[in-house]
């Protein structure tokens, strides 16, 4: 170690000795430039000479490969997969074993929970003068198929967790069964109680539309896939569109996580305390009535049968349709479903590249790999994207690159149930997460076609944005990837997270984590069917597969800026305009009614000030950083990342949102008919609808009630964006 004195002579005077006042004076002044000058080279080679963040997500980006991509695919969807198979479990272990080869420590997560699965189902039609037709309920392969062997593997078509029973009664004619449809049948005077309702998909949930028919009265109910909305061209395997058997396959439970642990994590082990079977069934969050899915050519021989009086404009189908009439009959349908629910073990696969600078901060990247049959766009299209990134990762590692925080990439199981295995993996480690996790970027289906899609909480907008201008264009390499979202025209540009429809439900409605949910296109015509498989991902989906790795480059460099930038590139301003946005909306429902929206407008002028406050701090640091980047602030900058990512979690509430406890994020929640569908304050949302049904003095004061819950969590956030006490 050098001598204090800045010269290469050893020091021999102790403490009673001190130099005379001259020689220390030039001593100072000759040590000045030398300081300078150390410091000059201090930072002149952590500016230029040490590659930097920005240098590897360059590398991360040139390091894409379509033929990789292809492979994983390929290996992923050999076989149709739904949770709980030794299929799937063998796709767990090929995920495993990829993550493992590039020496991530990488282990299987296993969980005891209740499947659903059909055992015995059939449906027939009959009516006057034309005899009876019993539906096959099987989705036809075509001449050629080169899965044709294994597709008898697949499950038979069915609505998991749907009641067992046996019912015979008149169709009714019911459009998306959405509540609105059934109260629009109600106000014609349609008689929906005892009855078969059928319905199309689209627009809401399939769960959603069980549940609406049995809260109209109907005895059971029939799913079917209108060739308006999934067969408006050629059929695969000629073209991307639904085959007329081809039949959409799904979940009806409406909750989150295995159906026996409400709120609290399933472990693999005889001591989880668990709900009977029979008590999971009886939930209200169960569908509680026989239900099928059938082929768009099912569906339409339904409807060519049921009379009354003619539907809506709105509720026909395509040009080459019949008349769509409300019924109820003359058709009547024999409808029967028994079901096997069983509790099976699912396997989440979770890898951890550990982070050098701060390992006890966590950017989570997650994708599930269950799918209803062979999963080539959902959800194996993401599952091949997150095997390419992590390859990419680890050649950025023999590069010299360590994240700065920990990235865990996890392979969700079970999702396609209830979101089970990642809702059961944030509920097992929820203190760990709440307390250590920077963001959760979720890709569930990486690639569908063309296009970009992106939803996200409002501060990651800004980062999302960025991000895309780095990223090409899979289909022109002359622009970016952010030219080919914005002339989508889609609007909001990004959506947001309230829905339940991925992974993301745990992370951002349980415990309130920032996260980000990306695709490559947005929906398609096959999907949940026989018919998504392979080999419609490589004729229509992605033929050259650079879809698939545009998709594993813009997650992978949302990843590497939330895990290397030393300030977290979080902007709050988003989320004040959209919290100003979501109260102007309400507003507009609520005039003239008796409640006030004051509280929850003076505390979003409270965040706002928060947000302000918070980025003159960021505008500081940043200017400090270039100016003097050898002078560090470790704690300063520790302090305001802490304080960034923890505000999302003072959207959330320990009691949830009134009758469904499980969703704590007072901001964003699914909607109450549809859980596809995002609202902004789902509470007050809920409570509306709810005094608009009543209009009591009682139902008006629940709204509120709502609002000042609502407010008072948009403080809490302001206070924790500010670090402030009050």
């Amino acid at each position: 170690m050098p001598p204090l004195n800045g010269t290469d002579e050893p020091s021999v005077r102790g403490p009673l000795l001190p130099p005379p006042a001259p020689r220390r004076a030039a001593a100072r002044l000759h040590t000045l430039p030398l300081i300078v000058a150390a410091a000059f080279v201090a930072s002149f080679h952590l500016l230029f000479l040490t590659p930097g963040p920005s240098y590897y997500q360059s590398l991360f980006l040139s390091l894409g490969s379509n033929d990789t991509a292809a492979a994983q695919l390929r290996a992923l969807t050999q076989r149709p997969h739904v949770a709980g198979t030794r299929a799937n479990s063998l796709t767990a272990a090929y995920v495993r074993d990829a993550l493992s080869s590039h020496s991530f420590p990488t282990r299987l997560t296993p969980y005891s929970v209740l499947l659903s699965y059909p055992a015995r189902r059939s449906l027939s039609l009959s009516a006057p003068d034309r005899g009876t037709i019993h539906f096959a309920l099987e989705q036809e392969t075509y001449p050629g198929d080169p899965y044709a062997a294994v597709s008898a593997e697949a499950v038979p078509t069915f609505l998991a967790y749907a009641a067992s029973g046996s019912v015979t009664a008149e169709a009714v004619y019911a459009n998306y069964g959405r509540a609105e449809d059934f109260a629009y049948l109600a106000a014609r005077s349609v008689n929906v109680t005892g009855k078969v309702a059928v319905a199309r998909y689209g627009k809401v949930f399939r769960g959603d539309i069980v549940r609406n028919a049995r809260d109209a009265g109907a005895a059971a109910a029939v799913i079917y896939t209108d060739a308006k909305d999934y067969a408006a061209g050629k059929a695969f395997p000629d073209g991307p569109w639904m085959p007329p058997t081809g039949v959409q396959v799904g979940s009806t439970f409406k909750g989150v996580g295995d159906p026996t642990t409400p709120m609290w994590a399933s472990r693999n082990s005889e001591g989880c305390q668990r709900l009977s079977i029979a008590e999971a069934m009886a939930s209200d969050d169960m569908p509680g009535i026989p239900a099928l899915p059938v082929s768009g050519m099912d569906g339409e021989a339904i409807l060519r049968l049921i009379g009354g009086d003619v539907a809506p404009e709105d509720w026909q189908g395509g040009a080459a349709a019949p008349a769509y009439r409300l019924g109820p009959g003359p058709a009547v349908l024999n409808l029967t479903y028994v079901g096997n629910e069983t509790m099976a073990t699912i396997q989440n696969v979770i890898s951890v590249i550990e982070g050098k600078e701060e390992p006890e901060r966590y950017v989570i990247l997650g994708n599930h790999r269950d799918a209803w049959t062979f999963g080539g766009v959902d959800p194996n299209s993401g599952t091949a994207a997150l095997l390419e990134l992590a390859q990419r990762l680890s050649k950025l590692q023999k590069k010299g690159w360590r994240p700065r925080r920990t990235i865990i990439l996890c392979n969700w199981d079970a999702e396609e149930y209830a979101l089970i295995g990642s809702t059961e993996w944030v509920e097992e480690n929820r203190a760990m997460i709440t307390s250590r996790t920077v963001a959760y970027l979720n890709v569930d289906s990486a690639v569908y076609g063309r296009g970009f899609s992106a939803s996200a909480t409002p501060q990651l907008d800004e980062l999302l944005k960025e991000a895309s201008k780095q990223v090409q264009n899979p289909d022109n390499r002359t622009e970016s990837l952010y030219d080919l979202w914005i002339a989508s025209n889609t609007s909001p540009l990004i959506g947001r997270l309230g829905g339940g429809g991925s992974d993301y439900s745990a992370f951002v409605q349980h415990i309130g984590i920032p996260s980000a949910d990306m695709s490559i296109g947005s929906d398609y015509a096959v999907y949940h069917s026989l018919y998504d498989d392979f080999i419609w991902m490589e004729k229509f989906g992605d033929p050259l597969f650079q879809r698939h790795v545009a998709a594993a480059s813009i997650w992978g460099l949302v990843a590497l800026r939330l895990s290397d930038d030393e300030i977290l590139p979080f902007n709050y301003s988003y989320y004040a305009a959209e919290l100003e946005n979501g109260a102007m909306g309400i507003n507009e429902r609520v005039i003239g009614m008796p409640v006030s929206l004051s509280p929850l407008h003076k505390s979003i002028k409270e965040f706002r000030s928060a947000v302000l406050k918070v980025d003159s701090e960021l505008k500081a640091l940043q200017t400090w950083k270039i100016w003097a980047p050898w002078r560090s602030c470790p704690l300063k900058i520790r302090d305001i990342n802490d304080r960034l990512m923890m505000t999302e979690r003072a959207f959330t509430e320990r009691e949830g949102l009134s009758g469904r406890p499980w969703y704590k994020h007072l901001i964003y929640g699914p909607s109450l008919h549809n859980d596809y569908g995002a609202e902004i304050y789902p509470g007050i949302d809920d409570a509306i609808q709810t005094a608009k049904r009543t209009n009591t003095s009682e139902s008006w004061q629940a709204v509120q009630n709502e609002i000042h819950r609502v407010a008072r969590v948009i403080n809490q956030a302001a206070l924790v964006l500010t670090g402030g006490l009050t």
